[in-house]
This record gives C-alpha cells, structure tokens and sequence, in this order.
C-alpha cells in the first residue's frame, strides 16, 4: 500500500524530504506547496508530484496521507492546524514551533482532529544516540553530574541575508538557540532528563541579524545535574557538535553523532562506534546525507499505519520549545528562570 505526502514549503530542506521520501519503498511524494512557485514546479518535476501556489487547494489534493512541513518555523502551527482540519496527519521539521503557546494549539488540533503529529529530531534514530540513550537509562553512567554542549557553528552573511526568515523574530523565534541547537536541546532533555532553571546571557556578536548569533546557557537539571549550553554562528570556521555527559560512574562524548569516548568505570563490552553522518552542519545548512530524516520519515509512516505514537511526538517536541523560551526569558531578564512545570 502506498502512503502519500504532500510537502510545505520550496526550500533546501523540503528537498530534502523530497529525496528522503523517495528513497522510502511505498512512499510517494504527491504534492508540494510554497511561495516560491519556480522552485516548487522544479521539485515536482523531480519527484513527479503537483505543483500549487495556493494552500488552501494544496491540502485538497488526493491523494495524500500526511504532510511534512519544511516552511518557516513561525508558519508550523498555522500550517500543521490547517492540514489537521482537513484530516491529514503532520510531520513538521524542527522545531515544533517558535513558543509554547502556538506550539500547544498544533498539539491540540491534532489531538481534537485524531491525527499524528511528529517533529523531524533526526538525532533520536542515529546509532551512538540510541546506544547512550539505552546506557543512560540503564544508569550506567551512574547519577548524573554535569552536562557540556558546545554547538559552536559558523554561518557565512549570505545564509541570512538570502533568506527572508532567518534570524528573525517573527519567523525563526530567534537564531542560534532555536534554530541551529534546538537539536542538542532535544538531545539534553532526552538523555539527562528536565531542566528546572536556566541562567543565560546572548549577542549578536557577527551577523547583521534581528536574533542572536552566540548565547551561553547555564542548565539545572531536575536530577540535581548542572550543564552548560554554548550556541553559535559565529564561530569560523565552524565546529562539529559536542556533547560530554558526566555521572558518578564516568563520561561519554558525542561529537556530531559519533561516541568518541566513554570513560566508564564499567564500561560496556564490545562497543562500537556506528555513528557516520556525512553531513558537513558545522559550516553549511546543506544536507547531502539524508537517511536520518528518512528514518523520521518511516517512523512516521509506521506510527500512522499500527497507531501509535510517532518516536518523537508533538508533546515530545514541545520540551525543546520551552527550554529555549526559557533561556530566552532568562536573557531578556538577566536572571535565573523557572521553567513552568
């Protein structure tokens, strides 16, 4: 049986859906909406789908299943809402929305309208992730202590200033934070469990931009861990990702997606690293890999099909939004911050 989606949006990352779409057997990419109708009508021509301009006519088409929302990150709730009105089932990219507010009202349409609705956190299928995340719920790494996240990316002027959205208030939510590290967000929340309070400071430090480009987060976990957040980019020529968790029984390092090390005072035998993502995300926004949001992308498929929950749901989501406007909130404040629980 083929399953259908129909794509918001025109730009990079809706061809990348495309693609990783296409590389799914069963999976038929129908439809494809945007505002920026040249590039939509090239993007059908590559996967044989119909072009629209108009959005309304676009989540009429048949047939089509679900929908993967590739537009900017301020449009994913009025977007997602419309297409859970309409019956259709949304996958929406990262992150779920720009606030909490507008977050729960996707959340609640879903719900009301008994669709799924899952968010593209391609890290959570990606095999060193897994492997930590089966250690850290077996408690391997003992009682957590301390939490180190460096997204120390580097963004050239021209990936602003050839985008209408990026960096802006209205439709990123913000910038570095939200946007490039909303993914280690993700992972802190999955692997160490919920932050309570947050103490932040950010800049615009290089980029002729609305949001910040550097921010700096201090991190209290309901576990009693601490953490430190570093979000950027600004920093040339671009790093990859770093993750180091400490607990009482050792540390692990994540660099990009691979385990680098893990220095256990019991460590598990026979591990070996599996992590090989080619996607070059310290210095460039283009994805040439896409297989982690093809595994979204099945998950999604599977969860429509037998009815349970895609791996990383709306609700799911939600956490990374409201750490970030957290960390926000802690900066516009210039003090410590409570998340609402």
């Amino acid at each position: 049986m083929t399953i259908h989606v129909g794509l918001i949006g025109g730009g990079n990352i809706s061809e990348t859906h495309a693609r990783a779409a296409m590389s799914i057997p069963g999976v038929q990419v129908s439809a494809i909406y945007g505002s920026n109708f040249a590039r939509v009508t090239r993007l059908c021509g590559e996967c044989g789908a119909t072009a629209y301009s108009n959005f309304d006519e676009f989540l009429s088409h048949k047939p089509m299943e679900f929908v993967a929302i590739g537009s900017p990150s301020g449009l994913h709730a009025e977007q997602g809402i419309a297409a859970a009105r309409r019956g259709l089932h949304v996958l929406t990219e990262k992150p779920l929305e720009i606030s909490i507010r507008k977050g729960q009202e996707l959340i609640a349409a879903a719900k009301d309208a008994e669709v799924k609705l899952g968010v593209f956190f391609q890290d959570r299928f990606k095999p060193d992730i897994l492997q930590l995340k089966e250690w850290m719920d077996a408690k391997i790494l003992g009682t957590p202590i301390l939490a180190d996240a460096r997204v120390k990316w580097f963004r050239p002027a021209t990936y602003y200033s050839d985008s209408r959205w990026r960096g802006t208030l209205a439709l990123d939510g913000g910038g570095a934070l939200i946007n490039q590290a909303i993914h280690t967000v993700d992972l802190l929340l999955w692997l160490f469990g919920d932050v309570t309070s947050v103490q932040a400071q950010k800049k615009t430090a290089l980029h002729r931009i609305e949001a910040e480009d550097t921010l700096v987060a201090l991190l209290e976990f309901a576990n009693g861990a601490m953490g430190v957040l570093q979000a950027t980019t600004s920093t040339y020529p671009g790093y990859p990702r770093r993750v180091e968790l400490t607990g009482s029984e050792g540390t692990v390092i994540l660099e990009h997606d691979r385990l680098i090390a893990a220095d256990l005072r019991n460590p598990p035998r026979d591990f070996r690293s599996l992590g090989d993502d080619k996607n070059a995300s310290a210095n460039s926004a283009a994805v040439s890999d896409t297989r982690g949001h093809r595994a979204v992308l099945e998950d999604f498929v599977d969860a429509i099909q037998s009815g349970r929950e895609p791996r990383c749901s709306g609700t799911e989501g939600l956490r990374s939004v409201a750490l970030v406007e957290t960390i926000y909130d802690a900066c516009r404040w210039g003090k410590r911050v409570d998340l609402e629980r």
